[in-house]
């Protein structure tokens, strides 16, 4: 049976990276979070196909996760995320995107758009980090986890208000998917402890972060345990041409809890900037 996590495969700088590209118009790309076993199918996975009906939809495996190759030294930092992000839009001829960063991918999402402005057109941060604020219990236990299918559904029952999308399936595939050969070394190597100076890596300076010129979509679930609400609010405050969206009864699987109106919310975005070009 084919893996659907499993797209295409593109050499960046001699790391074999594998990408999912779907849809035609104007570019998309969307960056993924950092949870065990993590990939971008995974993450995007409603979110994918929606918005390749009118654009076209970008979403890697970052180095270090899923199906893109590790790096011999597994050595993992913003600076070598960037750099892998940047090339592959070099790669694909990219001059300027629409970026999505989920969490961790929104910490990334954030840092490329103050470092390469030009490349952006608008950003959309989802449940993300890129501001520093105290290590949360939940984002410690992800970053922190030990491969079994019972710590699995703990984690994903953390991630979703709505426990009805929590059950042993999904975490049996979940904890099969971390345990791919290299996924769990890669992601132990990456936020050792003591994990609040990982939160704090991420971070973006308050100066940057204030002089950032995107229009720029935030989206978080109030009741999220991994990544608090406070980031968002604060970052809504920093960044003059911001929007905020909170959703209540929302964990921190946003773009799967509330799929439909995430895409919706993503959509409308995007075309505002589509009717000024």
């Amino acid at each position: 049976m084919t893996n659907p996590e499993i797209g295409q495969t593109i050499d960046i700088d001699g790391v074999a990276t594998n990408y999912h590209d779907n849809g035609r118009g104007s570019p998309i790309m969307l960056i993924h979070g950092s949870g065990p076993g993590v990939t971008a199918w995974a993450n995007w996975r409603l979110t994918l196909p929606v918005l390749a009906q009118k654009r076209r939809v970008i979403a890697p495996d970052m180095l270090g996760f899923g199906y893109t190759e590790r790096p011999a030294d597994n050595h993992y930092s913003m600076q070598r995320w960037l750099k892998h992000l940047l090339g592959l839009m070099d790669k694909l001829q990219l001059e300027r995107v629409d970026l999505i960063g989920n969490s961790f991918g929104g910490a990334l999402a954030l840092a490329f758009a103050i470092a390469h402005p030009e490349r952006v057109r608008r950003l959309v941060l989802m449940g993300s980090v890129g501001v520093s604020f105290p290590l949360t219990d939940g984002l410690d236990r992800v970053w922190g986890y030990t491969p079994s299918a019972a710590t699995m559904r703990e984690l994903i029952s953390l991630f979703s208000w709505n426990q009805l999308l929590v059950n042993d399936d999904l975490a049996e595939l979940r904890y099969r998917a971390s345990i791919q050969p290299g996924f769990q070394e890669a992601f132990a190597a990456m936020f050792p402890t003591p994990r609040q100076q990982w939160v704090d890596a991420l971070a973006s300076s308050e100066e940057d972060i204030r002089a950032l010129p995107h229009q720029t979509l935030l989206i978080h679930g109030r009741d999220d345990q991994i990544i608090p609400l406070q980031t968002s609010l604060t970052m809504a405050s920093w960044i003059a041409k911001s929007q905020l969206h909170v959703f209540g009864q929302c964990g921190h699987w946003t773009q799967i809890e509330q799929a439909d109106r995430f895409t919706q919310l993503v959509d409308n975005f995007f075309s505002e900037a589509d009717q000024e070009q």
